[in-house]
C-alpha cells in the first residue's frame, strides 16, 4: 500500500512498503522570505508539524537553494532525520545527513532493502543551480517518481525511456516563476503536468507545489480542467491539506 500524506506546497509524507520519505520538507509560518535578491511570499502554513507526521527514514530533498522547499524549520526537521538524499551541492552547503545523490544513481531505504531511490534530472525553468528528482521501486511495491522543480517534458521523457512505465506520478505543477524579468517557469504548467502523466503512463497523479505561495501561477482548478481536456481526469489526485490518500 502506497500512501501520500500531504502537508502543503512541496512537501508529503510517502509511505512506502513501510518506508517514510519526506519530500522538500517546509514548515514555517505564512510570510515573505528571502530567495537571491528577492523574496517569496507563503500564504499559507503547513497544515501538520513535523511531529504530527511522526519519525522518517529519509528526506528527498530536491534542492536546498530555495526557501520554498527548504525553510528554516525545514531545515531543523531535516537535520534530525537520519538520511537526506539530494544534490552534490546541498550535501556540501548542509552537511549532517545530507548524501549527494547523481542522477542515475540508486540508494537503498529502509531495512531488508525495501525502497530503492534513484536520482534522476530534473530542469527548471530559471538557472538556479543544482536539481534533483527521484524514482522509487521495490519489490512488489509501485514505481513512484517524484519530479522536484522540473518543467522539461524532454526530461521527463528521458526518465520515462529508461525508468518508466511509472505507477504514481508525484509532479510539482503550478507554473511556478520566481520573481525575476523574464524568468521561465520553475515547474510544470498543468497542460505539462497531464502530458508527463501521458508520457509516464501514470494511473494515479499527485500534484504538489501548486498552492501556498505567491510566485505559483496555476492552482487547482487549472489542473483539473488540463487533465481533464486530456482525457486523464481519473488519474488525478488532488488531497486537501493535511489529508492522505492511498494509491
Amino acid at each position: 500500500m502506497t500512501i501520500l500524506h500531504y502537508v502543503g506546497g512541496p512537501t508529503a509524507l510517502l509511505r512506502l512498503g513501510g518506508v517514510r520519505l519526506l519530500t522538500d520538507p517546509t514548515f514555517d509560518p505564512p510570510g515573505a522570505y528571502p530567495a537571491g535578491d528577492g523574496r517569496l511570499v507563503k500564504t499559507a502554513g503547513p497544515a501538520l508539524t513535523p511531529a504530527e507526521l511522526g519519525p522518517v527514514d529519509a528526506v528527498l530533498l530536491s534542492h536546498d537553494q530555495h526557501p520554498d522547499h527548504l525553510d528554516r524549520a525545514g531545515r531543523e526537521c531535516a537535520a534530525a532525520a537520519p538520511l537526506v538524499l539530494s544534490t552534490a551541492s546541498a550535501a556540501e552547503r548542509l552537511g549532517g545527513p545530507v548524501r549527494a545523490l547523481p542522477a542515475w544513481e540508486s540508494y537503498t531505504v529502509g531495512g531488508g532493502g525495501r525502497v530503492r531511490v534513484t536520482a534522476v534530472p530534473a530542469r527548471p525553468g530559471p538557472p538556479g543551480g543544482e536539481v534533483t528528482g527521484f524514482v522509487l521501486t521495490g519489490e512488489d511495491l509501485p514505481t513512484v517518481y517524484v519530479s522536484g522543480d522540473n518543467a522539461s517534458l524532454d526530461v521527463v521523457r528521458t526518465i520515462a525511456a529508461r525508468l518508466g512505465p511509472v505507477d504514481v506520478a508525484v509532479l510539482f505543477a503550478g507554473a511556478a516563476r520566481l520573481p525575476l524579468p523574464g524568468a521561465a517557469h520553475a515547474t510544470l504548467t498543468s497542460e505539462h503536468a497531464a502530458a508527463a502523466a501521458a508520457v509516464l503512463g501514470a494511473h494515479d497523479v499527485v500534484p504538489l507545489h501548486f498552492e501556498h505561495w505567491g510566485h505559483v501561477t496555476q492552482g487547482a482548478g487549472s489542473l483539473v480542467a488540463a487533465f481533464e481536456a486530456a482525457g486523464l481526469g481519473h488519474r488525478l489526485r488532488l488531497p486537501r491539506p493535511g489529508e492522505a490518500v492511498e494509491l
